[in-house]
């Protein structure tokens, strides 16, 4: 049976390069005169030009005083030890974000079921970013290069998706698009650092999907230490670089408390990322809850509305137990923010219910710990004020 050419790039998008571009050796490493292309891992061979990178061995260089993690025995690379003393008197710039309070540089996992309005988010980001404007329509964003890995798109798809999302205004020339790209340890690693050594600036690269990125294990490594080494290949790419890389993922189709549960593989996949974001089908009012948790981001959820109309995702304001919850609660709630301290009869008249589905809305609110309640009178749960 024939398998298409994966590599190849679809009409009209730029083909990702598997040849590294001066400077990037030490995460791909050309060929030698006389070489012949590295097996990658798992037995495939690499792309003409690329070879697997060496594997690293903790090396003490002479003079340095710390530990490098480079080729076996070699004495070059960064440094990456120090003493306590030395580190406390270091300054280190802050991290550069893509969107702030969001996506930070470094890797950052995109999980989510299908069909959920991944891909809406992930190119509406990429846009927003490229052209400096708002992110989830509420966010400010500096402007930056970015590339968009689209490998399960097709040309006409992505025209069609940014015309919804732009509409009338015209696409910024800082957003890269390819439906094709080889697999991390097949050329992949190698053809990101190349558009990143040419976009210097660059502030973010979205893979979708991640699956089609990872390329093959080598034979009897563990499910967890290939998971991974999955995000590794996308890390060494955001720590060198300086760039916020999106893998977007799946969920499993059980359900779990913890949010990072749910993502799909084992949890070498969460934990070799950054941050993880996971967007979930929302309730009540909300279209999605966005929860995070990460290394540089704060851990939170934001309810965000989904219009397909425009193919965007916007920002919902307030916590999301806000929007998740029904509308009763809602409503109540949000009347309890403003006037704090009501009984459930003075609710009623406020806002014209009735005065029996308040009382169990009510009830049903405090013993789930959305209200507290002091003397017949009711609380929002977060109210620090006496009652």
């Amino acid at each position: 049976m024939n398998h298409p050419d994966t590599t190849s790039p679809a009409p009209g998008l730029p083909r990702l390069r598997a040849v590294p571009p001066p400077g990037t050796a030490a995460l791909a490493p050309a060929a030698t005169s006389g070489e012949q292309p590295a097996a990658a891992p798992g037995g495939t061979t690499a792309e003409p030009g690329f070879t697997a990178p060496a594997t690293s061995s903790l090396v003490l260089p002479r003079g340095t005083g710390g530990f490098t993690l480079g080729p076996a025995g070699s004495a070059a690379g960064p440094r990456s030890a120090w003493t306590a003393s030395e580190l406390m008197g270091m300054e280190f710039p802050e991290p550069r974000w893509a969107v702030p309070g969001f996506l930070a540089e470094g890797v950052s996992l995109l999980a989510g079921p299908p069909k959920v309005g991944k891909s809406w988010l992930s190119l509406s980001l990429g846009l927003s970013i490229a052209a400096g404007g708002l992110a989830f329509e509420r966010v400010p964003v500096q402007a930056g290069p970015v590339l968009y890995l689209a490998l399960e798109d097709t040309p006409r798809r992505l025209r069609n998706r940014i015309e919804i999302v732009l509409g009338d205004v015209p696409a910024p020339d800082g957003l890269t698009l390819a439906t094709a790209c080889p697999p991390f340890p097949s050329g992949g690693v190698a053809a990101i650092a190349a558009w990143l050594e040419e976009h210097p600036a660059a502030r973010m690269v979205v893979i979708d999907v991640f699956a089609k990125m990872r390329g093959i294990p080598p034979a009897g490594m563990s499910a967890y230490d290939a998971d991974y080494a999955a995000v590794g290949h996308a890390k060494r790419l955001a720590d060198r670089y300086g760039v916020a890389v999106v893998l977007v993922h799946h969920v499993r189709k059980a359900t779990a408390e913890d949010f990072l549960a749910t993502v799909s593989g084992t949890n070498g996949i969460a934990g070799a990322a950054d941050a993880v974001l996971v967007l979930e089908r929302g309730r009540g009012r909300a279209d999605g809850v966005l929860h995070i948790t990460g290394r540089d981001v704060e851990e939170a959820e934001h309810a965000l509305a989904f219009a397909p109309e425009r193919g965007a995702w916007s920002l919902l304001d307030g916590p999301a137990s806000d929007h998740t919850m029904g509308d009763t609660r809602a409503t109540i709630l949000g009347h309890l923010r403003a006037s704090p301290g009501q009984g459930p009869s003075e609710i009623a008249a406020a806002l014209q219910l009735d005065v029996e589905k308040v009382k169990k809305t009510c009830q049903r609110m405090f013993t789930d710990g959305e209200l507290r309640r002091s003397g017949g009178r009711y609380f929002p749960a977060g109210d620090t004020a006496p009652p």
